[in-house]
């Protein structure tokens, strides 16, 4: 690889540290480092500083921080299909693999071409409101959910059948690779990110046969807002206001999310980040 675009959340400790160790590291393997500008003036390296756009169109990106972080990095590369490594600057995470003590191994086994690329299907949301008409990608997962305490009542079709109408305190759409995050604090179920299938969880449903549904990533949900005050979350990156009458169509993205994995395989993960309740998901 020749052009290795880096994105480093640099509000966590020795994040400067270790992402100026990281550029290092990557020059010395003859490398062109990318950064955003903004990061790059920050690093004291203002000559790397590149645009977003241009960022994305690197060979791959490594992501410095934890799963938030990754997922950002995930919606700057979401219409190039550039891949991503995470490198893990705090909690255990699902989605960063390379640990610091293991940082120049891994660039090695990276710039040797050791590694394999895993496609993990993204979602499109389409926002009918009245008078304007949305779409938004996520790696995770879109969220419903209301502004005040009381319980929503979410009107839910699988393509053109009803399912039910929820009355919850929101609603989990979410991908394989969003099995591990929210949906699963909410009860869903743990999903392998090779399926192609999307996974619905209500949060607090005010009902006991309401229980999270696996459907196929080739079907199509929709959920009718009856309710004002109700909000589009997604991924935990993007806020949308939903007004009464709005609609949320729900599908598999054309263009996936590709992750390069050096070592550890998903039922890995399951097992280490899951173990003893220690996983948490951060930023």
């Amino acid at each position: 690889m020749q052009r290795i675009g880096v994105v480093a959340n640099l509000s966590k400790p020795k994040a400067r540290e270790v992402t100026m160790k990281l550029i290092t590291c990557l020059e010395s393997f003859g490398v062109e480092v990318m950064i955003c500008a903004d990061k790059a003036t920050a690093l004291g390296y203002p000559e790397k500083g590149v645009s977003p756009k241009e960022l994305a169109t690197a060979e791959c990106v490594l992501v410095l921080g934890g799963d938030g972080t990754f997922l950002r990095a995930a919606h700057l590369v979401k219409n190039t299909g550039t891949p991503l490594l995470g490198i893990n600057m705090g909690h255990l995470g699902f989605l960063t693999e390379v640990e610091l003590k293991d940082l120049r191994p891994a660039i090695e086994k990276l710039i040797a071409g050791d590694y394999q690329v895993r496609e993990r299907m993204m979602l499109s949301a389409s926002v009918k409101c009245p008078g304007s008409n949305s779409t938004y990608k996520a790696l995770n997962d879109v969220v419903i959910t209301k502004k005040n305490v009381s319980p929503l009542r979410l009107e839910t079709y699988v393509c053109q059948s009803y399912l039910d109408t929820y009355r919850a305190d929101g609603l989990i759409i979410a991908s394989p690779t969003g099995s591990t995050a929210y949906s699963l604090s909410a009860g869903g179920p743990l999903v392998s990110p090779e399926l192609q299938v999307m996974i619905i969880t209500p949060i607090c449903p005010h009902s006991l046969y309401a229980r999270p549904l696996v459907v196929s990533g080739e079907k199509e949900i929709k959920v009718k807002i009856n309710d004002n005050n109700v909000m589009l979350t997604v991924d935990g990156q993007e806020e949308i206001d939903l007004d009464k009458g709005s609609i949320v169509t729900v599908t598999k993205d054309e263009i996936p999310t590709r992750i390069i994995r050096l070592n550890s395989n998903f039922y890995d993960v399951v097992r280490e980040k899951l173990r003893e309740g220690r996983y948490r998901q951060d930023d």
